[in-house]
């Protein structure tokens, strides 16, 4: 069984998925700082709410960016080396966000966290995968990407306690702790194996990405509709509760921090039973549970009801997402791991970086009614979610490296 793994890795496994399960975690909270806070932001600025959305649209938008770059970096120089420059890059421009003096300053300095937010998990993803055995990626899948709802419970527990007395410029500065992590990384991860084994060249980088260009394409498509799924129950979350319920901070953060829970907790469970029943049995199922879920995360009035439908509605979508670290570092060529991943799931964010616009406009459209707005994505984007992974293509338990003991199943 996937639980029974965790007890046959070693130190050094173990501070791979600590090192990447934190930068994912930490890159995250600054990331949902601004989910939190674009209300208060558009009232200093004097503007509207759909204004400072755009610099989330430009925080998504420019993360394939970024994870071409770290990830041609992770493939010719090594994972290590570069997951902690990317560390240290996105703890600066966090602290930085949090004195703009503009609008115009936000949009810019938000661009370039986009391009440090967009190397990490690609990288993190593939140094870890690529150090545990074959058999202990399901679980280990869920964990990596626990660390995305961790990233929010930690902003909403901060947001909570802190917000009312440090302002949405304090609330950025303390994006500057994770460069902590970059000490943790240097001292206890050794370099993934699989790179050390290839140590691919140029040349068999560009060759490996012209040979799998229809997989590429197909991943592009099914991270786009991945990452309408996230984006769409998560980003709007915090404006509907505060917004459109009138709830104070201490309960939309009390809310959301019930939510991270339940998306912790799903990316663990569907990881682990994606390594019994497949990657894609395990993400058909809780994108279609999850349908069943929107009236009462999206139309609820009660802040227990509604705690308790965005506990399951978490639950599920990061269910489904906790599949996927395991499931794309397993389709990926060996020579681009440390790109293609992280590349494909980035262009997908950008396909769906407007997801908080197009949201809010929405929910203007309707009165201000932001309930609306997220069940109408929601319901459509888990169909196509179902839609591509239950069709595509996977490759459980593939080989990483020529010393691998467990082959690949289909």
């Amino acid at each position: 069984m996937a639980w029974k793994e965790l007890g046959n890795l070693n130190a050094k496994q173990w501070n791979a998925i600590i090192a990447c399960f934190l930068g994912w975690t930490l890159d995250a909270f600054d990331f949902f700082i601004l989910i939190f806070v674009f209300p208060d932001i558009s009232q200093t600025f004097g503007v509207e709410h759909t204004s400072v959305t755009y610099a989330v649209w430009l925080t998504l938008a420019m993360r394939p960016v970024g994870a071409f770059l770290f990830g041609i970096l992770a493939d010719r120089f090594g994972r290590r080396p570069t997951l902690m420059l990317d560390i240290i890059c996105y703890s600066v421009l966090g602290f930085a966000s949090g004195f703009v003096t503009s609008l115009g300053a936000l949009y810019f300095v938000r661009a370039l966290f986009g391009i440090a937010m967009g190397g990490e998990w690609g990288v993190g993803a593939s140094l870890t995968m690529e150090t545990i055995p074959p058999s202990a990626r399901g679980l280990i899948s869920g964990l990596l990407q626990a660390g995305y709802p961790s990233g929010y419970l930690l902003a909403s527990v901060v947001y909570a306690l802190l917000f009312d007395h440090i302002g949405w410029r304090g609330m950025f500065m303390i994006g500057a702790l994770p460069a902590v992590l970059v000490v943790f990384v240097r001292a206890g991860v050794d370099e993934s194996p699989a790179w050390l084994e290839r140590k691919p060249n140029a040349m068999q980088i560009v060759s490996s990405v012209t040979r799998h260009l229809p997989l590429f394409i197909f991943v592009v498509l099914l991270m786009t509709a991945f990452n309408f799924y996230s984006h769409g129950t998560q980003d709007s979350y915090p404006a509907f509760l505060k917004v459109q319920h009138k709830f104070n901070s201490q309960t939309v953060g009390t809310i959301t921090a019930i939510a991270s829970i339940g998306a912790i907790l799903g990316g663990l469970v569907f990881g682990s039973i994606s390594q019994q029943i497949g990657r894609r049995k395990a993400i058909v199922i809780a994108s279609l549970a999850s349908v069943l879920v929107i009236p009462l995360w999206a139309f609820s009035q009660s802040p227990a009801i509604l705690a308790v439908g965005a506990f399951m509605m978490q639950f599920l979508v990061q269910g489904a997402w906790g599949v996927i670290p395991a499931h794309l570092n397993e389709l990926s060529p060996p020579e681009v791991r440390g790109t293609f991943p992280g590349f494909a799931y980035q262009l997908g964010n950008f396909f769906a970086a407007a997801n908080l616009t197009i949201q809010a406009m929405l929910a203007d459209h309707f009165g201000g009614n932001y309930g609306i707005s997220m069940a109408v994505i929601c319901g459509l984007i888990a169909i196509a979610v179902a839609g591509f992974a239950g069709f595509g293509p996977q490759a459980k338990e593939v080989e990483f490296t020529g010393t691998a003991t467990e082959g690949a199943s289909s």
